[in-house]
């Protein structure tokens, strides 16, 4: 019942001039917000739950929620925790949680413990999600725009996709794109794929601040799924060219390939997959393409 409505009912000047000052007081000794008890709520049950579930279930919202406090215990999950799909989603949490406004220690201790995982994590799915969370942390750096009297600039291509399935070949489109584009920005974040101001620059735009320009795309080949009992292989192929832009002039082709062990269920077939996709686009941009690029831009 809000004041007004107690006002109408007590009938008469001195209860109605009190009740909003009661009402006031009250308000004052309200607990904290539902949000902050969420937060607290999720994180003791990632800290103290034996069931795999309600851990999982932890970590996923805690990266939907946003909030630093869970950045550490995140750390801690991908670290220790038994299950990998533990460990995976604290991966995927702690790439959406250490934002450019996270610094110091804190971010130094998630950087690191996501290398670890990247390299050492026995599952090459959380493997995979620490490289991706390493991507999204450095990506949401912003890039250095071009700089006046000499430097690279590199746009990436559409991509293209040979599966066979309309649906797979947006999405791994889309995909290839988006890896390269992270994969430049972490091995080479002085050739940056954006231009200041947006949109594509012209070829007298990069002349004017001695602007070297490079075309990247790729083509996925080949996606394959040998299922063996309860495990599965999948491997992949993918073709990438290196140009001249904005002329397009191709100079370069480079092909990469990948297999990725997985479980035969459905799930974790289509991580698999996506996982082997990425591996091959991130090792291919990284130790071929932006070496090429600086070989060819007479970088050291």
């Amino acid at each position: 019942m809000n004041p007004r409505e107690r006002r109408v009912n007590a009938g008469h000047r001195g209860v109605a001039i009190a009740i909003p000052i009661i009402v006031a007081a009250l308000a004052a000794l309200r607990p904290a917000p539902a949000y902050a008890d969420r937060v607290d709520d999720l994180i003791k049950e990632l800290k103290t739950s034996s069931s795999e579930k309600v851990r999982l279930s932890a970590t996923l919202n805690l990266g939907k929620l946003g909030d630093p406090r869970a950045i550490d215990p995140l750390i801690d999950r991908l670290k220790n925790d038994s299950e990998k799909s533990v460990r995976s989603t604290s991966a995927t949490g702690l790439g959406a949680l250490v934002t450019s406004s996270v610094q110091g220690a804190q971010r130094a201790r998630a950087v690191q413990a996501l290398k670890d995982a990247e390299a050492n994590d026995p599952s090459p799915v959380v493997q995979a999600q620490a490289g991706r969370a390493l991507q999204a942390i450095n990506a949401s750096a912003p890039q250095p725009p071009p700089q006046t009297g000499g430097g690279v600039y590199v746009n990436i291509g559409p991509m293209s996709s040979k599966t066979g399935t309309p649906a797979d070949d947006t999405k791994y489109r889309a995909m290839m794109v988006k890896v390269a584009t992270k994969t430049m920005g972490k091995a080479a974040s002085n050739m940056p794929t954006t231009w200041p101001g947006g949109g594509v620059p012209t070829k007298a735009a990069l002349a004017q601040k001695s602007v070297q320009g490079f075309y990247v795309d790729g083509t996925l080949n080949e996606v394959k799924i040998d299922v063996s009992g309860s495990s599965a292989t999948i491997s992949c192929k993918i073709s990438m060219l290196l140009a001249s832009f904005p002329d397009k002039s191709v100079f370069g082709f480079l092909n990469g390939g990948a297999k990725v062990q997985a479980s035969s269920s459905a799930s974790e077939v289509a991580l698999a997959r996506e996982d082997c996709v990425s591996a091959v686009v991130e090792d291919l941009i990284a130790k071929k393409i932006v070496p090429t690029i600086k070989d060819k831009a007479g970088i050291p």
